[in-house]
């Protein structure tokens, strides 16, 4: 899937073997996202080798300044403005509950709007 630089969107960098999908366990954090009604999209990162450095190069290609990524343990939430090697949220992959906060504290980010505890 192309990315649409155009459209203000939070962008979701994927490792290259997951091809465009969201694994399953992930989705509560694309429904936190919708809930604030900010808009996401995929992107494929080849050069990355952390999830860290996939969010922080998904938040420089978004218009929104908000980059996310993951790896089996954790959601990475990156802004622009930030060092590369210091993102904004660390969150494990524990529960739906927290899942879900990371993706509607992403779409705050953008928002400026308080976070979820």
């Amino acid at each position: 899937m192309a990315i649409d630089n155009d459209r203000p969107a939070i962008f979701i960098a994927l490792p290259n073997q997951l091809n465009n999908k969201v694994p399953d366990e992930l989705k509560p954090m694309l429904h936190g996202i919708e809930e604030e009604q900010i808009p996401f999209q995929t992107m494929q990162v080849e050069d990355a080798n952390s999830a860290v450095a996939r969010a922080y190069q998904a938040a420089v290609a978004s218009r929104l300044s908000v980059g996310i990524s993951f790896d089996d343990q954790q959601i990475v939430v990156h802004y622009k403005n930030l060092k590369p090697n210091e993102p904004l949220f660390v969150v494990p992959i524990d529960n739906p509950t927290n899942i879900r906060k990371v993706g509607a504290n992403a779409a705050r980010l953008v928002k400026g709007v308080p976070f979820k505890k």
